[in-house]
């Protein structure tokens, strides 16, 4: 079981089951999101560490969180400003990264960005944010690609990438087909009074600025 079917309703929903298993057991997973493939794994220390691993990244550059929505960031210890709470409401779910502050207790060190927050996204792919919602837990999210090289389209290229982890079973492929070409997700660091564009993305500062006005960067 190292390859499942996520593309329609009855897919996602059998996939389910054995993704927490292997979750919960320490795997990892790759998985569609509404931009690119991404890889995680649950939020703790070890499995964000065995990720990194995987990934080939340094610990100085962290990995964001994909949440269920605005009360699991909560339940995490993740606070919204005024500016966040504005912006998660205008575009999640949806390919917006907001960096936000809080969580020392509950979140690992490693999930924090230089900023001082962790980032977070609500994603707006159906499988995915049923995966998460039904888990009841964040799960993290890297592209899915070595170091400076892009990220596979589909899971063919998931697999090749990584073909190791897949064959050693350390590493679950969500197969939701091949994607588009997307950008990456928009960043915002919201852990300040004053939002802060760090990478503008699939949302262009424009939009975030019609959307929301005085609350955008």
């Amino acid at each position: 079981m190292t390859i499942l079917p996520f593309g329609s309703a009855a897919q996602v929903a059998a996939a389910i089951p054995p993704t927490r298993e292997h979750l919960i057991g320490g795997g990892l997973i790759a998985y569609p999101t509404e931009t690119v493939y991404g890889l995680g794994s649950r939020p703790t220390a070890p499995d964000v560490t065995r990720l990194a691993a995987l990934k080939g990244r340094s610990g100085q550059k962290p990995f964001l969180l994909l949440v269920s929505g605005r009360t699991m960031a909560e339940s995490y210890g993740l606070s919204f400003s005024p500016a966040a709470n504005a912006l998660a409401e205008a575009f999640w779910p949806g390919p917006l990264t907001l960096v936000l502050p809080g969580g020392e207790a509950r979140l690992p060190g490693i999930l924090r960005g230089p900023e001082g927050g962790i980032a977070v996204r609500h994603t707006s792919h159906p499988g995915v944010a049923r995966l998460v919602a039904e888990l009841g837990f964040a799960i993290t999210s890297t592209s899915a690609n070595r170091p400076g090289k892009p990220p596979a389209p589909g899971a063919a290229g998931v697999q090749e990438d990584f073909a190791e982890a897949v064959a050693a079973g350390t590493l679950l492929v969500l197969d939701g087909g091949v994607l588009g070409n997307v950008p990456p997700s928009t960043v915002v660091d919201c852990t300040r009074p004053e939002p802060r564009l760090i990478r503008e993305g699939a949302i262009p500062r424009a939009e975030l600025r019609g959307r929301v006005g005085r609350y955008a960067p």
